[in-house]
């Protein structure tokens, strides 16, 4: 049985992008992952997933939501999915959902989603334009 934060969207939106283990040294002294760590791994999980977009580097340019709907404890294991919303001149919005397989109990609940705007860079880390699927070598 699928448990979420949100009992509208019981499942994951997205492709998988990332999966990680929550470690004690992730860990506040009550046991519960630090939000920093959580944002941070769904910023890899949208960067990979705008990188390959792109067909290149990108840059974090902004986090335009983000909320917060359960705690992630040390032993969960976060799986991140992100969903490309829009792509613009040289912009990738990427909206992104963490999800706990819960230790013991395997439940998997939503625990966070956010929406994360990347750009496309060049060598010299200025904006450049996002390949278009026409463009595809």
């Amino acid at each position: 049985m699928t448990k979420t934060g949100n009992d509208a969207d019981p499942q994951p939106r997205g492709e998988l992008a990332i999966r990680t283990l929550a470690m004690p040294a992730d860990a506040n002294p009550s046991g519960d992952i630090f939000g920093g760590w959580v944002l941070s791994q769904m910023d890899i999980a949208g960067g990979i997933t705008a990188a390959a977009c792109a067909r290149g580097r990108v840059a974090t340019v902004a986090v335009t939501a983000m909320t917060f709907h359960l705690p992630v404890y040390v032993g969960d294991v976060m799986c991140v999915y992100a969903l490309i919303e829009k792509i613009g001149r040289t912009s990738i919005t990427v909206a992104l959902e963490a999800w706990a397989l819960r230790g013991r109990t395997g439940a998997r609940v939503k625990v966070t989603e956010g929406r994360f705007v990347y750009v496309a860079i060049d060598a010299e880390g200025r904006p450049r334009p996002v390949p278009r699927e026409e463009e595809a070598v």
